[in-house]
């Protein structure tokens, strides 16, 4: 018969074990620890949105570069609080080197992406997710490659959980490619968009829906109205905290869409708003290329040197300080000008 000693110890080491086990089948990770990368419009409404997840009732202050804070939910008496990490990537598009950051081989197989994009805007809308998902995805790509070579069945589980979000019989499944982690892109300041023209909005809309469908994410349009954040925060919810899906759906452009992943079809979508005699015409290799050229065609995205976001942050209008910036630029001429002193000294004259 075993001692006291010993019988707890054995307790003690089945509760662990059964909380890997709940965890990453075995391989160390809990579940009660998630984390949560925003991404998307500058001034987007990323901040607003995560504070309204943390219940905390203060002004959003514009993001600098990578911002990251956490929040906790207690699921009962004496059991350990489930924590979420926030991170929040600020400049839109102007900062894609910091993705690499939060997104490790230690947080990937717990970690969710939310693109928010801002309706109105939609001149940048398919530039800023087309960046951004493209960055992120090259790059949780390059994370799961080598988390195959150190665990090759956790890489393992991932591609296989990619699918998840699809139902095996969906008619759609051999045409979408599931992004490799959770994503759900959110539409941002739909109070702005839904006084546009009826037939900006369809096309913005369709458009959505086909990316967020492609990818096997969940599609919902927001603003400050506060039903809308609440269902937003159920969505966070769910990704932070394992809390169930959704199972609602609003796919009627006069509405906020509100679609839960592998609940959409092309079917439902229909083709993009284009005559079928133009189609041929617009030389796409892909369906998401046939989608963003008729975008495009009626959203033209600015020119590079308009689009692309100032990369040092200490520059940027909206964290203008005067007396700093002042300082700033007399240290810069002075440096300017040394700099071409020390040049026109080598000058044959």
């Amino acid at each position: 018969m075993p001692s006291l000693h010993e019988t707890l110890w054995e307790i003690a080491k089945a509760e662990v074990e059964k909380k890997r086990s709940h965890g990453s089948e075995g391989d160390g990770v809990e579940i009660g620890e998630k984390s949560v990368f925003f991404i998307g419009s500058k001034n987007g409404g990323k901040t607003t949105i995560i504070l309204r997840c943390l219940d905390r009732d203060e002004p959003a202050k514009p993001t600098l570069a990578l911002e990251y804070t956490y929040g906790r939910r207690t699921k009962g008496h004496n059991t350990p609080k489930d924590i979420v990490h926030f991170w929040e990537l600020g400049g839109g598009t102007s900062l894609l080197d910091l993705i690499s950051i939060p997104i490790t081989c230690d947080t990937l197989r717990t970690f969710s992406v939310v693109l928010v994009l801002d309706l109105s805007k939609p001149n940048d809308l398919w530039p800023t997710m087309e960046n951004l998902l493209q960055a992120t995805k090259s790059h949780v790509d390059k994370v799961i490659m080598k988390l195959g070579k150190t665990n090759s069945k956790a890489a393992s589980e991932m591609r296989q959980r990619m699918w998840s979000v699809m139902q095996k019989d969906h008619p759609d499944r051999e045409l979408i490619d599931p992004f490799p982690i959770p994503l759900v892109i959110i539409g941002s300041k739909y109070d702005i968009f839904q006084d546009f023209d009826p037939e900006k909005r369809k096309v913005i809309c369709k458009t959505l829906r086909f990316a967020a469908h492609y990818y096997g994410a969940s599609l919902m349009f927001t603003s400050k109205s506060e039903a809308l954040l609440l269902k937003i925060r159920g969505v966070i919810n769910q990704l932070a905290f394992g809390i169930d899906k959704s199972k609602s759906i609003c796919v009627d452009q006069n509405k906020p869409l509100f679609i839960t992943a592998g609940l959409d079809s092309l079917c439902q979508i229909g083709s993009p708003p284009v005559p079928d005699s133009d189609i041929g015409k617009l030389q796409a290799h892909s369906p998401m290329e046939l989608w963003k050229k008729v975008y495009e065609k009626l959203f033209p995205p600015k020119s590079i040197g308009t689009l692309k976001a100032i990369q040092d942050p200490a520059r940027d209008p909206q964290y203008a300080e005067s007396e700093v910036d002042e300082m700033r630029v007399q240290k810069d001429q002075s440096r300017s000008w040394k700099g071409y002193l020390e040049t026109s000294a080598s000058w044959d004259w």
